[in-house]
């Protein structure tokens, strides 16, 4: 075997600490290395132009690239490899950026370590074989879940690109937190009159199938080919005949059923259509509070109904579709911020929720866009917002920012001024973080022209005065004085968390999560809506924290993602997967049941029971191969003789 060695200076990042013309040099004593060397930058094009020259100048049979994170780079190397006319996986990547240069001062012995990472990957690739991918069809059609301004957004481009979608939402209607807005950031515009119109192309494009109401079940399957369940959940109505005429709403006489959709800002009846623009705009019975299903005495909606639409014995259906792709853009919820008992636990009725303080802004809010207090109906003069209500808060377990309540708070100051003139707002704040386009010279206008006082500080109780009002405790940090401000209202900048239900979800797509219940990408800054498992992509808030804008960009590059997946005709599986020797396998079942992506199933060879690895579904993750007692499964590019070859190395280092 003929193998060349390439020790990459990385500028300073590696070259700073470690001597990489004397790693080369110690290189070219390891057996096999006929050609070592020290480029300056081997992923840019001379550095690449430079391993292809020589592989052809040396007749080289594998390569070793000493440089930064293979998961960074290795597909680069393989690819110039392979232009070479090598097989991608004759190369070898060692880390020795992040496993030397950054974490040692010590030139000698960080110079040291790189020499023996580069023997560890040259005694790998001289185990290495050639490895082929199977190509198979794919179903290109995506499937969408999630109806809010991300999901809408990934589907319509998507839908536009000519895939076929099928969008999922949990909720009676699309439009996510979006559509409980008033207006937006920074250019104070109607947030229905944005998302409206895209809700609308979402019910009319011939390429959309939505499932409102709707979660997903079940999925299996790998990409190109997935199988998913969907249950639609009985909505007691058949949306088939239901022309959202409203009449059912209007005769209900279960009048006070908590609304939901206004955040529990007031009622609503059992029967129900969201808002005036809902999409789909079909009505949906609340179980929990109509009278016919829980006492079976009423009947009044089916008895107005022109047109029958009224299904009291509805059920649960359960449908299949296939799809090649899928996209999560499951939002977001807010965190329970009752577990401030200093802010009252919520014993206080006028201390609400920025977004519950929308929906008292909003035109199809309870109050029709006046600005009343709960507690009375009157019309509060002294407001307080409060910022990082559960963002940045190590104590209860949300040391992250939230992200964009900073500027939905300098917003609402602003509406607050519109709405109530003679009105005064106060912001307790930790710090602003403003960092986008037009939004620190928002939050100045708040200030500036509208009065808003901005007070540095944390807010220590807020509890009732005796006079009607509420007294909010807190400091002023730049004046190093305490400070005490009597509101007629109080709205709180509760930080977000990870939809309900998402590491349930997460676990079903057989991709990761972090501690806080968000999805993981698959890299943090080259691959930040692509996931661990292929075929799987992120859009949203489901990722982390982010604004409307954001998302929506983010709902495009995952739309993006999936139009290019299905440029293809046919899909590449990754060999690098896990292999059955049927002669040892003694049907244990242990690798099936440890499978976290169910790539091994039980087939039967000559009358016994084996198992049998599905080549399109494994991803390769070894934890079979660590698990099978007798040794029968072996993982591909990573076997007990590869590593054991760099075991002896390293013991002869």
């Amino acid at each position: 075997m003929r193998i060349g060695v390439f020790i990459c200076h990385c500028g300073s990042n590696i070259a700073g600490t470690v001597d990489c013309a004397k790693v080369a040099e110690i290189a070219r004593s390891y057996p096999d290395v006929v050609y070592a060397t020290d480029p300056m930058y081997t992923c840019a094009e001379p550095g690449q132009a430079a391993i292809e020259a020589a592989i052809h100048e040396n007749k080289l049979d594998g390569v070793v690239v000493a440089s930064c994170s293979p998961r960074m780079h290795e597909p680069t190397f393989r690819r110039t490899v392979e232009r070479a006319g090598l097989n991608r996986y004759m190369l070898e990547m060692a880390n020795i950026r992040e496993h030397v240069s950054w974490i040692g001062r010590d030139k000698e012995a960080n110079t040291n370590k790189a020499a023996e990472l580069v023997r560890l990957a040259v005694e790998k690739l001289r185990n290495n074989k050639p490895l082929l991918a199977k190509k198979f069809d794919v179903t290109k059609r995506v499937l969408i879940i999630g109806g809010g301004v991300a999901g809408i957004q990934a589907a319509l481009d998507c839908a536009e690109g000519g895939v076929p979608v099928v969008l999922v939402e949990r909720e009676a209607t699309i439009g996510g937190k979006m559509a409980k807005l008033d207006k937006t950031f920074p250019t104070v515009d109607c947030s229905a009159c944005i998302l409206g119109p895209k809700m609308v192309d979402v019910a009319q494009h011939p390429n959309i199938t939505l499932y409102a109401y709707s979660e997903v079940e079940d999925v299996s399957g790998y990409v190109g080919n997935f199988t998913v369940k969907i249950r639609k959940r009985s909505t007691y109505v058949d949306w088939s005949l239901c022309t959202g005429c409203g009449a059912c709403t209007e005769k209900c006489p279960a009048k006070k059923t908590p609304d939901a959709f206004n955040e529990l800002t007031g009622n609503t009846t059992a029967i129900t259509i969201a808002f005036p623009q809902a999409i789909p705009k079909k009505a949906v019975i609340n179980p929990q509070f109509c009278r016919q299903l829980t006492k079976g005495k009423c009947g009044v909606c089916a008895k107005v109904c022109p047109t029958g639409a009224i299904k009291y014995d509805m059920e649960d259906e359960i449908v299949t579709e296939e799809v090649g792709s899928i996209v999560a853009a499951t939002g977001y919820d807010l965190m329970d911020w009752t577990v401030y008992q200093e802010y009252g636990g919520g014993a206080y009725p006028d201390v609400i929720t920025s977004l519950q303080y929308e929906r008292l802004l909003s035109a199809s809010g309870p109050t029709g866009g006046h600005i009343k207090r709960p507690s009375d109906g009157k019309e509060p003069q002294n407001i307080v917002f409060i910022q990082c209500v559960g963002s940045r808060d190590k104590s209860i377990g949300r040391p992250y920012c939230s992200g964009f309540c900073c500027m939905y708070t300098a917003k609402q100051a602003i509406l607050t001024k519109d709405h109530i003139p003679d009105s005064k707002s106060f912001v307790f704040y930790m710090d602003i973080r403003a960092p986008g386009k037009m939004y620190d010279e928002f939050t100045r206008r708040a200030m500036e022209e509208y009065g808003t006082e901005y007070i540095r500080g944390r807010v220590s109780q807020i509890y009732p005065d005796g006079q009607g009002q509420l007294a909010v405790l807190g400091v002023d940090t730049l004046l190093g004085r305490p400070v005490e401000v009597h509101a007629d209202l109080v709205v709180l900048a509760v930080g977000i968390e990870a939809s309900k239900g998402a590491p349930q979800l997460a676990e079903k797509l057989r991709i990761s999560y972090d501690s806080y219940g968000f999805f993981m990408e698959s890299h943090v800054k080259l691959k930040p809506v692509e996931t661990n498992t292929a075929g799987v992509f992120l859009a949203g808030v489901c990722q982390g924290a982010k604004d409307i804008p954001a998302s929506v960009a983010q709902g495009s590059a995952a739309a993006a993602k999936v139009l290019a997946l299905f440029a293809k005709d046919k899909l590449e599986s990754d060999p690098q997967i896990a292999q059955v020797d049927i002669r040892r396998c003694v049907n244990c079942g242990k690798c099936i049941r440890c499978c976290p992506f169910g790539a091994i199933k039980e087939v039967e060879i000559r009358g016994e029971g084996k198992a049998q690895v599905i080549e399109t579904v494994c991803q390769g993750c070894g934890l079979c191969t660590s698990t099978c007692p007798q040794g029968a499964i072996q993982l591909s590019h990573a076997t007990d003789n590869q590593i054991l070859a760099e075991v002896n190395a390293l013991c002869q280092c």
